[in-house]
Parts: C-alpha cells; structure tokens; sequence
C-alpha cells in the first residue's frame, strides 16, 4: 500500500485534533473577553489545559485591554500549522498569503459556529429547564448574553416569547454568508 491510502485517515486525526484544541483556546478567549466567572469549573479547564501554550507566548505578547492577544496569537499559528500540515500531507502546494486567507476563514467559521451552537443550546436549555443552574448553563449566559441583549433592545419579548434568539441567528448566519466567501475567494486568486 502507498502513502495516499494512509493519507485521509491522517489528514482526518490532524484536522481534528487541531480543531478541538483551537476551539478550546478559543472558547478561553471568548470567555474572559466576557468576563464569565473564572472559577467556574469549565473555565478552570480551559485555562488549564491551553495554559502551557499560552503563557510562554503572554511572556512577549502582552494583552491589549480585555483582548488576550497571545491567546489570539495561538489561535492563528495552530490553525496555519494544522493547514500546512494537511496541505502538505494532501501534497498540494500552498504559498503564505493563502494560508493566512484559509486559517482566518476557518477561525471566523469556527467563531461563528460556536455562536450559533451556543445559542441554540441555551434555548433547548430554557425550554427544557429554565430555572436550572450548572456550570455550562452559566457560560452559556456569559457568553450569548451580550449578543442577545443587543437584539432585545431592538425587538423586545412579545407575550413573554423572547426572539432575540431566532433574530441572533438568522443574523449570525447572514454575516458567515456575507463575511467568508470573499474571503475564500481571496485564498482561490492568491492559490
């Protein structure tokens, strides 16, 4: 057997190891950008388990105001090593500039989704048990409640029915159509 048999199953484990551990790094960014409660017991785990990448790069790239730029920082070079190394294995050429454009669109597409899941878990959650606390349901507060409190001033409860919701998707999926195919398209003219 060749290489190019073993190659999706590789492509496959690197792409997604890769993906969890960027969307932790990213999930630590996200949550203290919010402010959501440090010692919340899935906090303490996203810290803990991305702290051995992020804090030798926070020793020579400081925070700018709440914007934990070296989590930032991690966030891009993984996603740019995971797409040199799957290119790489897929033996497709691939210059800077375009895996710069790819490792943004997949950061925005992952930042995206993590909105949209987190959303829609939180309205599944208020259905089923709504006065319920745990862990996950307060970082689920944390971090939708600025997105959802923006669209509330503009379209508040109606008879007790909350839609800012259903509003903050559909509009989180109007900015992923309107934001990444051009950027895609930018990747396809620099390939």
């Amino acid at each position: 057997m060749d290489f190019s048999y073993y190659a999706n199953p590789l492509v496959f484990l690197i792409d997604t190891a890769f993906s969890l551990y960027i969307m932790v790094v990213m999930l630590r960014f996200l949550l203290q950008w919010v402010n959501a409660e440090f010692y919340n017991p899935i906090s303490q785990f996203l810290v803990k388990v991305t702290h051995p990448l992020v804090r030798p790069l926070r020793r020579v790239i400081p925070s700018v105001g709440r914007i934990d730029t070296a989590s930032l920082v991690l966030m891009v070079a993984l996603q740019m090593l995971a797409g040199f190394l799957v290119f790489a294995i897929q033996g497709l050429p691939i210059g800077i500039g375009v895996l710069i454009v790819w490792s943004v669109v997949q950061l925005l597409n992952l930042l995206f989704n993590i909105f949209v899941f987190a959303i829609i878990i939180r309205a599944i959650l208020s259905w089923v048990s709504p006065m319920s606390y745990n862990a996950a349901t307060s970082l689920l507060h944390s971090l939708t409640d600025p997105m959802l409190r923006v669209v509330q001033r503009v379209i508040p409860p109606i008879s007790g029915i909350d839609l800012s919701p259903l509003v903050a998707l559909i509009g989180l999926q109007v900015m992923k159509m309107v934001l990444l195919p051009p950027l895609q398209q930018l990747a396809a003219l620099l390939s």
